[in-house]
């Protein structure tokens, strides 16, 4: 990181200028807001995402039931589709028409995706459902939202990281700006005899 390159100015120097010192104390603070305030950031932003996403799992545990649905015929003419919930790649799912029966004791008779590869009439195969017998996607698991949460921790912490390191970079810019403009004010007032002074032309 370029934040700890401006402590060198630091050392005994009798050229060192204030700028040099503002930079240099610039760096030092960035580098202290990005050792202590990122590390918070992704705690609390991860901290946060495990509560909401493991809240998530508990209810979608609670509502998504797993039933066995027995397929009737597959659908003329559908090709093959993958997964989205699953998707690996390999996961090849087929259109059927099947019947199952809900949890609260409704029968279904409708479309559904099967995990079969070909599939015959009176192959039997589970799905998801809600208590109404509505297919719905398979519930999430802890372990991948705990793993969403880790990822959204180091996604928090790697913003706060930029957000400090692109500050401290707006500050030097507007600084070498400034330093910029006042060095043109000089120029301006040394005039186009710049340079000749004393030499008689």
């Amino acid at each position: 990181m370029r934040a700890i390159s401006g402590l060198w100015r630091w050392r005994h120097n009798p050229l060192c200028r204030t700028t040099d010192l503002v930079e240099a104390w610039l760096a030092l603070v960035a580098l202290l807001l990005i050792l202590l305030v990122t590390p918070l950031a992704g705690c609390l932003v991860g901290g946060l995402a495990q509560d909401a996403l493991q809240q998530s799992v508990r209810e979608q545990r609670a509502s998504r039931h797993i039933v066995t649905a027995t397929v009737v015929r597959e659908m003329d003419g559908s090709a093959l589709d993958t997964d989205p919930e699953t998707s690996t790649g390999r996961d090849v799912r087929t259109r059927v028409l099947a019947y199952w029966t809900a949890p609260d004791g409704s029968e279904h008779r409708t479309p559904v995706m099967a995990s079969l590869d070909s599939p015959q009439p009176g192959d039997r195969f589970t799905i998801w459902t809600d208590r109404h017998g509505r297919t719905v996607a398979r519930p999430l698991d802890s372990a991948t939202a705990g793993t969403h949460a880790v990822l959204a921790g180091l996604g928090a912490a790697l913003i706060a990281a930029g957000l400090i390191e692109g500050g401290r970079r707006l500050v030097l810019w507007r600084m070498a700006r400034r330093r910029y403009a006042r060095w043109d004010q000089a120029w301006d007032k040394a005039g186009p005899d710049w340079g000749r002074t004393g030499t008689g032309s």
